[in-house]
This record gives C-alpha cells, structure tokens and sequence, in this order.
C-alpha cells in the first residue's frame, strides 16, 4: 500500500471516530427556555414552592423557567400532561404526595403511572400540617377529641380538599391510629374548608400550617396538634398529634421535582445538583419556611427511594380504611 492512499485511509478513519464521537456526544442543555408545570391553582403552596425554585433555577441554568399551572382533579391534569411530555429536559413537573404518590390509590383511571412515567430529581422540603378548631370549640386538647370519638362514632366532621390531599390523608391516619371514626366533608379547596371551620360548620381541619398561619395569628382557630414527627419551630408550645394521643402518627406532605420518564441521566443529574444548590440558599430556605415548607433537597436515587416508601406507606393506611380505587 502506497503512503499516499496509507494516509488517506487513515484520514477517513479519523473522520469517521470524530464524527460518530460527535453523534455520541448530547447537545448541549439547556438552549431554549424551560417548561415548570405546577398542577394545582396559583396560589398555593406548590405554586409558591415552583416560582421561587423557577427564577433560581433559570439563573443558574441561563435560561428562562416559565410556570405553567395546570390544576384540575386532584393534579391529574397537569401530571397526566407532564407524563405525555418530551424527555428532553425541557418539561419538569412539581410533584406531590398526591399527585406521585396516593392518587392511584383512589382513581383506576389516572392515565399515569406515577414511578413508571417519572423519573424523581430533587425532594425539596416536607409539608406538615395542623389539626385546628373553631376557636369557640368545646375541645381543647387531642385526647378529648378522641374521647367524644370513642363515645360517638362519627360524630364529628373533617374538611379536606378532597381525596388523596394531605388533609383527607391526615384524618384517614387519625381514624386508623385512634380506632375512631369522623366524617369527611369534601370541599373544592382547602380555603373553603377553614372559611366553614372558623363559621362553625365543620368541627375540624387538618389543614397546611401555611393555610391555617392567618386564622391562628388573627386567633380564630386553636392548634390542637401538629402532624410532623418532632414540635415545629414556628408553633412553639404546640404537640404533635404523636405526643397528644395518637401515638406514632406522621403525616407530612411534600414537594418535590419530578421530569418524564426516559429524561437523559446527565441532565436529571444536573437539574438535581441545581436545585439541591437552590434549596440549601438561605434566603430560599427563610422563604421556604414561610411557605410552611421545611427545606430537604435530597436528590434523585434518595428521593426515588422516598417515593416509594410513601407509596408503600399510605397505600397500606388506605388499604386498611377500606377505600377502593373509583
């Protein structure tokens, strides 16, 4: 073989790897602006949560972020919109314990599969609620609720904002620790609920400490219990429900960052480190709490591991209630 066609071979070979290294190599991300779907009302605390992760996040990344609320059944909507979505990195979802961990527990229809459809990027931070009455109640403490339970199933009423929400969750839990029975009131949100709570129409709300914060500074409800493991900071005096009567209760809901399935791993792994990064900022982590949203940020295989524990956990809870996918 001659030098010159020896050479032009070699040529075409090294032609050949760069260009297959180049098809190997993933464009770069971000190029254009981002797609933040929040499947619940603006408002709210996973609106809040997904606009002050949204401008931190665009910053770093050096593309925009844009909210997109999609609200409607329980956060169907909008995850059913997510889990259809491009797995380019360009679509995240603001995620739930409703809506990517109990909702199959209540809809055999959901058109989604909450661990199959996504794949979990940044747990950032844990929802606890409050159990509240009308200030004028004649309760005072947990245990005298569950004593009027005891002595009268179901004669006491519970607002949630529907099935599956962290307040229906927190009273299914209740019932099943303190072998009580209460009825449910359903109303469309959770505003409702506490606007017939303070009026006397209902006995009672496990409701979002954020939710609940203005009726209990204006002192038209009393705090009976909080739904977290330990005392919140920002309820100093209060019990939890644990240490008031119901023993080993726990109930807090989530927020989270989720993206469609299939999603390149370099790109999970990035949005991951950001919004750890976000979450760990200070003056995220004040306002955060101001939300009623204390601070994690595990990143994706910690909080796919989570996931499935809520999964297992509330599945068994609602199993144990009798309720049946609709």
């Amino acid at each position: 073989m001659s030098p010159r066609i020896r050479l032009t071979m070699l040529a075409a070979l090294a032609f050949a790897g760069a260009t297959g290294i180049a098809h190997a190599q993933p464009a770069a991300w971000p190029t254009k602006p981002i797609k933040y779907v929040v499947p619940f009302s603006p408002g709210g605390v996973s609106d809040g949560v997904a606009r002050l992760v949204a401008q931190h996040l665009g910053e770093r990344l050096g593309q925009p972020v844009i909210i997109d609320n999609r609200p409607g059944v329980s956060g169907i909507v909008g995850t059913q919109a997510v889990a259809r979505a491009p797995a380019d990195g360009y679509t995240v979802i603001g995620g739930t314990i409703t809506t990517h961990a109990v909702n199959p527990f209540f809809n055999k229809n959901l058109g989604y599969d909450p661990v199959k459809d996504f794949v979990p990027v940044n747990l950032v931070g844990m929802v606890s609620n409050v159990l509240v009455v009308p200030e004028g109640s004649r309760f005072n403490s947990v245990a005298q609720v569950i004593a009027e339970l005891k002595a009268k199933p179901d004669s006491l009423t519970y607002g949630t904002a529907g099935p599956g929400t962290s307040q229906h969750l927190s009273g299914q839990l209740f019932e099943n620790i303190t072998h009580t029975r209460m009825r449910q009131i359903v109303y469309k949100g959770g505003s409702q609920a506490i606007v017939d709570l303070v009026g006397g129409q209902i006995d009672m709300v496990f409701e979002t400490v954020a939710a609940a914060r203005p009726m209990i500074d204006g002192k038209r409800v009393k705090v009976l219990g909080v739904t977290a493991a330990k005392r919140l900071a920002s309820l100093p005096g209060v019990p939890t429900l644990a240490e008031a009567g119901a023993p080993n209760f726990e109930m807090q809901s989530w927020q989270g960052v989720f993206v469609p399935a299939h999603t390149p791993k370099p790109v999970v792994d990035r949005l991951a480190r950001e919004i750890a990064a976000i979450v760990a900022m200070p003056d995220v982590q004040e306002k955060l709490r101001g939300l009623g949203v204390e601070p994690d940020g595990r990143t994706s295989e910690a909080f796919a591991a989570f996931q499935q524990s809520e999964i297992a956990k509330w599945g068994k809870v609602i199993k144990d209630a009798g309720i049946q996918a609709e």
